[in-house]
C-alpha cells in the first residue's frame, strides 16, 4: 500500500510518499516541503494569520496533486507547534476537512518527540551508547535523549526559529549584544535539558533534517571532498559546523540567499538556527554532529507498520 505524510509544520508543509507493501523494506517514493510560514505575523499571538493560511491551502493544493500522481490510498496528517497553540487553529483545521476531506492529528511535544526519535532511529546506526537528538522547528523545538533501545529523556521547548524571530527581530545583519541577549534567553529557558545532560551524558548531537540539512548542504558545496557522500548517517565534522555557523551567524539576509547550498525557505532564520546549534554544542559539551535525514515523517511509518 502507498501512503502519503504530511507534516504541518510551522515554518514548511512536508509530504513523505512511501510504499508499505513490504514492511520489512519500505520504499520512500517521494519527500518535498513547501514553505508556509504558517507563524508568520501570529506565533506570539497565538494565531494564524489569515495570509499564512492563504500559504497552508496553496501548500496543501500542491501536496494532495503529487499525492494523486503516485496513487497514495491513504495520507496521514500531523499539526504540530503553530496550529496546536492558535486559537484559531481548529477553525484551519476544519477549512483543510472542508477543502481536502482530511483529519489533521494535532500532537502534543511531546508525542512530536517520540516520533522524531523513530524516525532517527532508521537513518542513524545508533548502538548503547545515549545520543542528543535535536529537531529545530518554526515553533518549538524538540530535544531527545536516546540510545537504540529506548528515549531516556524527551522535552519539547517553545524555542522555535518563527518565534525567536518575532521575539528578538535581529537587526541584519545580527548584532553581536542580539546574539548574546539570545544565548541568555536560551540560558534561562533550557534548564530541564542541562539538567538532563547532567544526568546522562550524551556526547553526540544528531541533527533530525531541517536545518542540519542546510548546514551539510552548505558543507557539500564548500568542501565536496569531505561531504559529497549519500549516506544517511552523516557526520557534520565539528571545525566545518563551526566555520559555516559564524559565517551564518554573522551574514546578511541578502549574503545568505546567494550561499550555495542554501535553500530559500532557511535563509530568514538560519543565523538564529546556528546560534541555537552553538549554543546546545557549547553548553552541552558535545563532541560530534550527525545528521539524520529522517525524522517525524518516517517516525509515523515506522510507527503503522510497528518497526
Amino acid at each position: 500500500m502507498k501512503i502519503a505524510i504530511i507534516d504541518f509544520g510551522t515554518n514548511t508543509f512536508n509530504l513523505l510518499i512511501a510504499d508499505t507493501t513490504n514492511p520489512k523494506k519500505i520504499e520512500y517514493l517521494h519527500s518535498s516541503k513547501h514553505a508556509v510560514k504558517l507563524g508568520k505575523g501570529g506565533i506570539t499571538k497565538h494565531i494564524l494569520t489569515e495570509e499564512a493560511i492563504d500559504r497552508a491551502m496553496t501548500a496543501l493544493k500542491i501536496h494532495y496533486s503529487t499525492i494523486k500522481n503516485y496513487g497514495a490510498e491513504k495520507v496521514y496528517a500531523y499539526a504540530t507547534s503553530a496550529v496546536r497553540e492558535a486559537k484559531n487553529g481548529k477553525h484551519f483545521l476544519n477549512l483543510v476537512k472542508e477543502e481536502f476531506d482530511l483529519y489533521v492529528n494535532i500532537i502534543p511535544g511531546d508525542r512530536e518527540a517520540e516520533l522524531i526519535y523513530k524516525g532517527v532511529r532508521q537513518s542513524c546506526k545508533f548502538t548503547e551508547e545515549k545520543f542528543l537528538i535535536l529537531d529545530i522547528g518554526g515553533g518549538s523545538n524538540e530535544f531527545i535523549i536516546a540510545d537504540k533501545n529506548k528515549i531516556y529523556w524527551k522535552e519539547s521547548f517553545k524555542l522555535g526559529m518563527a518565534r525567536l524571530l518575532e521575539i528578538f527581530q535581529p537587526e541584519d545583519p545580527i548584532s553581536l549584544a542580539s546574539i548574546e541577549k539570545i544565548k541568555e534567553y536560551l540560558k534561562q529557558e533550557l534548564p530541564e535539558l542541562l539538567e538532563a545532560i547532567k544526568i546522562h551524558s550524551p556526547k553526540v548531537l544528531v541533527g533530525a533534517s531541517g536545518s542540519f540539512e542546510t548546514f551539510n548542504s552548505i558543507l557539500q558545496h564548500k568542501k565536496p571532498e569531505k561531504y559529497s557522500t549519500n549516506n544517511l548517517n552523516k557526520e557534520i565534522y565539528m571545525d566545518d559546523y563551526r566555520e559555516i555557523a559564524r559565517e551564518l551567524i554573522l551574514s546578511s539576509v541578502e549574503e545568505r540567499r546567494i550561499m550555495p547550498g542554501m535553500e530559500e525557505v532557511r535563509v530568514e532564520m538560519i543565523n538564529l538556527a546556528a546560534i541555537f546549534v552553538s549554543f546546545t554544542i557549547d553548553s552541552c559539551n558535545l563532541e560530534k554532529i550527525y545528521l539524520s535525514e529522517f525524522a517525524l515523517k518516517e517516525g509515523v511509518v515506522a510507527e503503522l507498520l510497528n518497526i
